[in-house]
């Protein structure tokens, strides 16, 4: 067990016994329990493999190579149209959890496999992505951060192509492309480091809560 995992388990607040509880479903699986991306994240040598995240009005597995997946139960949800490889099992209650516990490790073990074998997701190029409205009236209005995000890696582009797709609200998805304006302006990618004390450079690792 992870101490960060533990840490963030004892703060996460709303789901907190929906998260234990998964993570007490995940350890019976084999995986090695990392923090990753302000989560708990389980890898197999090294590769990841699931997350456990929450939201507002869910929380979730979050399966890396979902979209591999058989998904017998037809349970796996596609957050976004954005996002090519990653698929959740999401839950409003413990109760859901513990009456699908079985299927819950059937999927893992099916991750794992999957994993085993190498398997990837062939993935579309950026390009190819859909660009929210509201990222293109801010490109109109503002070249220099036009100018910044064409100037960021692939990878980066598209993570905040996903970022800023996901909320159903164009309120919402306004105020992530706001927040994330000078991040973007610094070349800085969404989950880069930006207060210089992270181990995992240039990757965040939650370092910043601390200072």
């Amino acid at each position: 067990m992870h101490p960060k995992v533990d840490e963030y388990l004892s703060n996460v607040g709303k789901w907190q016994k929906e998260l234990t509880r998964l993570r007490a479903i995940v350890a019976k699986c084999g995986l090695e329990e990392e923090y990753k991306w302000m989560h708990p994240c389980y890898t197999l040598k090294k590769n990841n493999v699931l997350l456990i995240h929450e939201f507002k009005n869910y929380c979730a597995l979050l399966f890396h190579k979902g979209a591999l997946l058989n998904d017998a139960e037809g349970i796996l949800v596609q957050q976004t149209e954005n996002v090519q490889s990653a698929r959740q099992i999401r839950f409003t209650d413990i109760s859901e959890i513990e009456k699908l516990e079985p299927t819950i490790k059937a999927y893992i073990f099916e991750a794992i496999e999957v994993e085993k074998a190498g398997l990837s997701v062939e993935t579309k190029k950026t390009v190819e992505f859909s660009v929210p409205e509201e990222l293109e009236l801010k490109f109109e209005k503002d070249p220099d951060f036009k100018a910044a995000f064409e100037n960021l890696t692939p990878g980066r582009q598209r993570g905040y192509l996903l970022h800023f797709s996901q909320p159903k609200q164009s309120k919402t998805r306004e105020s992530r492309i706001e927040k994330n304006t000078m991040r973007i302006l610094n070349g800085k990618g969404l989950n880069d480091c930006i207060c210089g004390h992270s181990k995992k450079m240039p990757n965040c690792d939650g370092s910043h809560k601390y200072i």
